[in-house]
């Protein structure tokens, strides 16, 4: 960029000062590991000058894949600071799926953990230009390109200049195709979106806060970590790879976790553990929930083991989660007359809802339409995808693809997703409003509703159910639960039991690959 142009603030710089700022105070924790944010920023320092030593610098994008672990945090900062692009995957993806990402973004180096050595294998095959190499988080000291054996630069590694739109993060995301897309996400915007998510999620976050990381760093997660950097706040890593409940609970006590972000079911499960009641949860003000809807018999059975600590948000990868909130105190607002579930909350500070027809004409309150957003969090673009760019925006406005409808105050109501909608017999079906009903069902602990073929109506519904007990109800039961409520023509065709429901790696349950098992398990004709 040429001189004339604007400076942005560097991502990497919420550590340089907050390192600078609080020095000898907790950073991160993982196990018997404790980090100081000195300490934190030199381990930076020394992933920074390797990057610079292997060619790395502005605008080079650096894959990495890698479960959650403090070396990628020491990435993620390291990454900024020498001005390249923070491209992480999802740990759970294949070798050949983090081989079509990184054909897509073409990483000039890889960060790897220690046990994905297949995965570091199909990224180099699959990249032209890998200049950098593959370095490995999770390796022993010792290890060669390990980064625990990086030795400590003879100087502090300065923050990298960056510009207004120079990319940081590349926040993968397959939307409702499954073609991988890259959301180009920029310093510049994500200083907004941490400036916002400490206005709105979090309001008061200091330095004797602390945080619980219970989702993956590669996308939520990650964006919660930035203001707990910004303002000081002590991140905490459980040591399981997956989600132990018995040490999360553990670890809320016994380091007076004060907030966390997480997912719906994620939430769920926690709440659901016996070892929420045994352990003292009394420090946490802000339990964040995003990603999916979340259920209101669900809702109800967090609040009733946490209190009022949780803070809903409604966001896309592509708005980095700003779009609404819902505050603790504000979980029991009713919802207007036909909608039986409640609201996601009111528009992010500094961030507009819109809601439009398909001709783009924005409708009045109570109708429902396609939910859009305007504001400083949406997204740059996607990357080298030109004709993905005009699909999600339109007069200016990026389409979510959701559906919902705003009250008279401003609230927003998410009826479904779009994609999600069939139609059966000429009418739409939006799946949400059968499956909240069949949640009060006391034999459903879980459910899906998905749309089918069907020669005589086009659609029909086919519920996914996962029994509370073990003990599947009757189709005939659920019917006559629904039809007191329900449009004959919503009422699910079949109901099918399954031990649980396909989820990402994030926690949201993946209609495609349910419909697609029904398809295998001829069920779904």
């Amino acid at each position: 960029m040429s001189a004339g142009g604007r400076r942005a603030v560097n991502l990497a710089r919420l550590l340089t000062a907050t390192a600078r700022r609080l020095p000898e105070r907790d950073a991160l924790v993982q196990g018997a590991l404790r980090l100081t944010w000195r300490e934190l920023d030199a381990r930076v320092g020394a992933v920074a000058a390797e990057l610079r030593s292997r060619g790395i610098g502005r605008g080079d994008a650096v894959l990495v894949h890698s479960p959650n672990h403090v070396e990628l945090v020491e990435a993620m900062f390291a990454v900024w600071r020498v001005g390249a692009v923070f491209a992480p995957a999802n740990y759970r993806l294949t070798p050949s799926e983090v081989a079509g990402l990184a054909e897509l973004v073409r990483p000039s180096a890889l960060l790897c953990h220690a046990d994905h050595g297949e995965h570091a294998d199909a990224v180099a095959a699959a990249t032209a230009d890998l200049r950098g190499g593959t370095l490995w988080i999770g390796a022993a000291p010792g290890t060669a390109n390990a980064l625990a054996s990086l030795p400590s630069p003879g100087s502090r590694q300065s923050d990298e200049v960056v510009w207004e739109g120079d990319h940081a993060w590349y926040f993968f995301t397959s939307g409702t195709s499954g073609r991988p897309k890259a959301v180009v996400l920029t310093h510049d915007q994500m200083g907004f979106v941490v400036n916002n998510h400490l206005c709105d999620l979090m309001p008061g976050l200091t330095e004797t806060d602390a945080q619980i990381v219970v989702a993956p760093l590669s996308h939520g997660a990650g964006v919660h970590l930035l203001p707990q950097v910004a303002r000081g706040a002590k991140t905490v890593l459980p040591t399981s790879r997956g989600l132990d409940p018995a040490e999360v609970w553990r670890l809320v006590e016994a380091e007076r976790v004060t907030n966390a972000f997480t997912v719906p079911t994620i939430l769920t499960t926690l709440t659901r553990a016996p070892e929420a009641e045994r352990h003292d949860h009394r420090s946490l003000r802000y339990v964040i929930y995003a990603g999916a809807p979340m259920y209101r018999a669900d809702q109800v059975r967090a609040r009733e083991v946490l209190g009022d600590v949780l803070v809903q948000y409604y966001g896309l990868g592509e708005v980095t989660g700003n779009i609404t909130v819902l505050p603790p105190a504000q979980h029991d607002r009713p919802s207007p007359e036909g909608v039986e579930f409640g609201t996601c909350g009111y528009p992010r500070t500094g961030m507009q809802v819109s809601i439009q027809d398909d001709e783009g004409t924005e409708l009045p309150a109570g109708r429902q339409g396609e939910i859009c957003v305007a504001g400083p969090a949406v997204f740059a673009g996607y990357l080298n995808d030109a004709q993905a760019d005009a699909a999600a925006f339109r007069d200016g406005w990026f389409r979510t693809g959701d559906l919902g409808l705003l009250d008279d105050e401003g609230y927003l109501y998410v009826t479904g997703r779009a994609s999600d909608m069939f139609i059966s017999g000429g009418s739409n079906v939006y799946p949400r409003e059968i499956e909240e009903r069949l949640l009060r069902h006391p034999a459903v602990a879980e459910v899906a509703v998905v749309g089918v073929p069907d020669p005589k109506w086009g659609e029909v519904g086919v519920a996914v159910c996962v029994p509370a007990d073990g003990d599947p109800a009757t189709d005939e039961e659920l019917r006559t639960w629904l039809a007191d409520t329900l449009a004959r023509y919503k009422i699910p065709k079949r109901f099918v039991w399954w031990d649980g429901i396909p989820k990402s790696g994030y926690g949201k349950v993946v209609k495609r690959t349910i419909r697609q098992r029904l398809e295998h398990e001829g069920a779904a004709s």
